[in-house]
């Protein structure tokens, strides 16, 4: 297993079929402690995992919060949406399988997000993406992603998946801006500039 970084440059995902995006939290109550710590780390923060579809430099669909199949045949699957980071494993995951994907879309930017309003980065901890090679059903973990626990902003262009004639590149970006919150629009705009 490897850490992808931005400086690695695209990789190639020959042979690969099924990849797997995952994200996993912690929540943490900040520097709260006593009562008011152990409600906040009960209730916990709500990231998003979303995965934005692309036709050249349009979005055209969207995975993740209401929408967990767009495409509509099981190429792009999002496992639905964890909303206090709680549980062992990955908190939300995307799975796409290139080969139902349709032609027209060019590539694939994962974004994770505190989208909801009273979410943010800055309740969570441990916060990182796992990049698996789902191929023939396995969940082989193939390379971590961790992004800075510097950041106040609340979006992460996390990698993006381009297609290149008839395979399939991906490309860590790692890059975090701020996206307003609740605005799918703001989401789409911030995917489009990475």
């Amino acid at each position: 297993m490897i850490t992808l970084t931005k400086e690695d440059g695209p990789a190639d995902l020959d042979g690969v079929t099924h990849l797997s995006i995952g994200v996993s939290w912690d929540p943490t109550a900040g520097a709260s402690g006593g009562v008011i710590g152990k409600l906040r780390r009960k209730s916990g923060t709500d990231l998003d995992l979303i995965a934005i579809a692309m036709h050249d430099g349009d979005p055209v669909r969207l995975a993740g919060l209401d929408s967990l199949d767009p495409i509509g045949n099981g190429s792009l699957l999002h496992s639905g949406d964890n909303q206090t980071g709680h549980g062992d494993g990955d908190d939300e995951t995307v799975t796409v399988e290139f080969a139902k994907i349709p032609p027209h879309i060019t590539s694939i930017v994962f974004v994770a997000a505190a989208y909801k309003k009273g979410s943010s980065f800055q309740k969570a901890r441990n916060i990182s993406f796992k990049v698996y090679d789902a191929t023939g059903g396995s969940s082989q973990q193939v390379a971590d992603i961790w992004p800075s626990m510097l950041t106040t902003d609340n979006g992460c262009a996390v990698a993006k998946a381009v297609r290149v004639g008839t395979t399939w590149k991906l490309e860590v970006i790692n890059t975090t801006g701020k996206i307003k919150q609740g605005d799918e629009l703001a989401l789409m705009r911030f995917a489009v500039s990475k």
